[in-house]
């Protein structure tokens, strides 16, 4: 079978025409791929791709989510000793914006989008900065939500396959906000000395290590520091900086065994003294560091002295708070991950970290917590690179791994309205904001339903935006009216004529193919195209001379000034005129119509025979409808339609045709005879 009925499919360059070959041919969403086999007998065995086989021009490679945009459909195919294919894939791009369960990801942020590009020159200064925040939280939050009905959807279904495929976008979702909120820390807010640990902590307790359903289960058993996991427990609350919690915790230690009382008393108090940097001004960096030197010296001393030796966790708390490394990697298990290591090193050995000094500390941290055992996977070099401040690698990285371009177009917006982007354009003269933004729209347009969401994000690309737009817009299905008023509707706001023109002259052929000469009517009228008008007007005069009456009266009736667009339409709107005032009896006025019908040559040849049919009734009034000199125009018509006819000896061997044209001279005679007797007798008198 054909891949496609105007572009021919075509070989992958340097094939062996006697083997096997990969034939591909590009649609405007996606790829159709298959191989073929040429002079041999029998099908060929299909051969899936790992990747995408549309590079990307940003990242110069194939993105590596390629395995999300899996080969989706397939066609059989036989037959013995042709050549033929025996299968064909379709390779999307963007096959992430067929889950289901991500509409609402690509919906909400959507509006997210457009309050952010109305909002632009609105504010200012902190009130700017403070907005942008706001922005950046609630794409994280639509993020969230969508990850608990994905993680819902994967708790309730029952196929396993499903289950997987849940499971596996409830970790990219996850990720996906893991790297948001620390871009978010970093580039948006761009938090400063003090601020900037503490955001960091909530990032660590919002991501890493969820101890919830550990501290139910240890609270609610009936000896909680006899639990196994009390120690655990304590440990991860220290770790997290959440001393409160922890204190509470160790409370229950020191009832339980009064013999512990003066170790729980002091680490206690330590805990309480620990100085943590504020939000707001109330002390300065150089009073924080102060303090936390003095706290520091009075922790290495209570360690110096042997207070905790005799208990072995609480001297492992100690040395925590001292910043020991080696007893905060020993917790590696409960850390999991080297950037909760990193935080937890900067809480208890330098609070006070400057953002630009993040980069080594974090390289630092990876070498420590990874010692070699394991490389870095792809969430480690996009975080890393948050750390270090490159936010282009940051973006490239997420464009590499990530399966669809949402996450990616949506963060460089926002980074670019922080104005941090400004000063890098791509090779080929779009800036990286609008690329990835015309990337992600594509994909929209790709589905049935999302592509309307595409066109805002087009509408706010304003280099290549429209062009992108007229080129996806006129490829939209136009699979019922509705939707077709929908697209036309869009196109008229943006003042796009010929994408108008082409989609009326496109609903406007379906219409007549269906025999709806109506709609094929109203669509040819608004898309202004006088030969398709020209074409139906005629096919609505021979219903007319085959059925003896008009279809859709109320669109001829209301035609206006439309029907001056072709010589044709005209003539339809005045002849169903004409047929209205004969129906309200004003027959002088249909007389005059009916004869500036015939003498203007408006009307079809082969019409003019309907319409001197049409004159007999007035003809035969009792009272004179034409006058003497209307009846010799008439008379003059009859003979030029009788004398002119190409078929006149057909004509004449027509019995029907020769009874009217017999009858018509009749009449025509004797109203002549009536008018001459009227006028002769008005002129006597």
């Amino acid at each position: 079978a054909p891949l496609t009925d105007t572009v021919p499919p075509q070989v992958v360059p340097g094939a062996d025409p006697s083997a096997r070959q990969l034939c591909f041919a590009w649609g405007p969403a996606e790829v159709l791929v298959c191989e073929t086999l040429f002079g041999r007998a029998g099908g060929s065995r299909s051969r899936s791709l790992s990747r995408s086989p549309c590079p990307s021009r940003f990242c110069g490679e194939g993105r590596a989510g390629a395995a999300a945009r899996a080969l989706t459909g397939s066609l059989a195919g036989t037959g013995d000793g042709a050549p033929s294919s025996s299968r064909v894939f379709v390779v999307r791009r963007d096959q992430d914006i067929y889950i289901q369960t991500l509409r609402k990801l690509f919906n909400e942020s959507h509006g997210i989008f457009m309050g952010l590009q109305r909002s632009e020159e609105e504010l200012a200064g902190k009130s700017r900065k403070a907005q942008l925040v706001q922005v950046s939280k609630n794409y994280r939050s639509v993020i969230r939500a969508c990850m608990e009905d994905m993680h819902q959807a994967a708790v309730s279904t029952k196929d396993p396959a499903l289950q997987g495929q849940y499971s596996t976008q409830v970790s990219i979702l996850s990720a996906m906000e893991l790297i948001w909120n620390l871009c978010e820390i970093l580039f948006v807010e761009a938090a400063t000395a003090g601020p900037l640990l503490l955001r960091l902590l909530d990032w660590v307790r919002l991501h890493v290590c969820d101890v919830d359903s550990m501290v139910r289960e240890v609270l609610s058993s009936e000896s909680p520091s006899k639990h196994k996991l009390f120690w655990n427990v304590v440990d991860i609350f220290v770790l997290q900086g959440r001393m409160d919690e922890a204190r509470h915790l160790l409370s229950k230690e020191a009832s339980a065994n009064p013999t512990s009382m003066n170790m729980y008393r002091i680490l206690d108090d330590l805990m309480k003294k620990m100085p943590v940097p504020s939000l707001g001004n109330t002390q300065t960096l150089t009073e924080l560091e102060l303090k936390w030197q003095h706290w520091h010296e009075e922790c290495q001393r209570y360690l110096q002295d042997g207070t905790f030796a005799s208990n072995p966790h609480m001297e492992s708390i100690c040395k925590i708070l001292l910043g020991d490394e080696d007893a905060i990697l020993e917790k590696k298990e409960l850390m999991t991950t080297w950037y909760h290591f990193l935080v937890t090193r900067l809480l208890y050995s330098h609070p006070t970290v400057k953002p630009m000094e993040l980069r080594f500390y974090a390289q630092s941290s990876v070498d420590l917590f990874l010692g070699g055992e394991s490389s870095p996977e792809p969430l480690d070099m996009i975080l890393m690179a948050a750390f270090e401040f490159e936010m282009h690698q940051v973006i490239k990285e997420c464009s590499i791994v990530l399966s669809n371009w949402w996450f990616v177009a949506h963060l460089t917006d926002l980074l670019d309205h922080c104005k941090l982007l400004q000063s890098h354009n791509l090779y080929f003269g779009s800036n990286m904001r609008e690329f990835l933004l015309l990337e992600y729209a594509s994909g929209l347009f790709s589905h049935h339903s999302l592509w309307q969401l595409g066109v805002d994000y087009f509408d706010h690309c304003p280099e290549y935006g429209r062009v992108y737009l007229e080129l996806h817009i006129e490829r939209i299905p136009l699979s019922t009216e509705q939707k077709a008023l929908k697209v036309l509707r869009i196109c008229e706001q943006r003042q796009m004529h010929e994408q108008v023109r082409s989609i009326c002259k496109i609903m406007a052929m379906k219409a007549l193919r269906n025999n709806r000469l109506g709609s094929a009517l109203s669509w040819s009228i608004r898309a202004k195209d006088a030969a398709f008008a020209t074409l139906i007007s005629d096919r609505f005069l021979k219903d007319y001379c085959e059925r003896g009456c008009f279809s859709d009266l109320d669109l001829i009736d209301n035609l206006g000034p439309s029907m001056l667009l072709s010589d044709r339409l005209t003539f339809l709107g005045k002849y169903r005129e004409f047929h209205r005032l004969y129906g309200e009896k004003r027959f002088p006025e249909a007389a005059r119509l009916l004869l500036t019908l015939m003498t203007a040559h408006i009307a079809p040849c082969s019409f003019w025979m309907t319409l001197l049919t049409d004159a007999l009734p007035l003809l035969e009034q009792k009272e004179v409808i034409f006058s003497a000199e209307q009846t010799y125009e008439l008379m003059r018509c009859l003979e030029d339609l009788t004398a002119g006819n190409p078929d006149k000896q057909k004509f004449q061997d027509d019995d029907v045709e020769t009874t009217k044209v017999e009858m018509l001279r009749l009449a025509l005679a004797r109203n002549l005879a009536r008018v001459i007797v009227k006028e002769g007798t008005v002129e006597g008198s």
